[in-house]
């Protein structure tokens, strides 16, 4: 698990303009921040840590290594700031985060037979509605 105190160290920012709320001030203000992320050059994880983090986040990792975050969700640089740091942060928790092995289950032979007799009873219904020649 990843604290965000420790993660500031290791991550570079790049602002640009945001499509966000802000009105006039959107045209002049840079205030979306992306948190940039190098994987493989990280001290905060052990090389099996990392191997996860690439496999689970493959599709949002850059052909350099870089994992990026966007957020323009404030008019605030600093409060996007904040904001990229702590989405990166639980990005990288629940790819850490252990599978749970899924336990198969079998249905039970009451269900089994209520399915079937349900399906008899359509039956004889639609059977019964059935128009004749005698």
């Amino acid at each position: 698990m990843i604290h965000k105190d420790e993660l500031v160290a290791e991550l570079t920012y790049r602002t640009s303009r945001s499509s966000g709320p802000g009105g006039q001030n959107v045209n002049k203000v840079e205030s979306r921040v992306t948190a940039i992320w190098h994987v493989e050059g990280s001290q905060l994880l052990s090389d099996v840590e990392k191997a996860i983090v690439e496999q689970r986040l493959a599709h949002r990792i850059n052909a350099l290594g870089m994992l990026s975050v966007d957020s323009s969700e404030s008019r605030s640089q600093l409060e996007n700031k904040e904001l990229a740091v702590e989405k990166l942060v639980n990005l990288i928790n629940i790819a850490l985060r252990p599978v749970k092995k899924r336990i198969p289950t079998k249905i039970s032979k009451a269900k089994v037979l209520e399915r079937l007799d349900r399906k008899k009873k359509q039956a004889a219904k639609k059977k019964d509605r059935r128009w004749r020649l005698e």
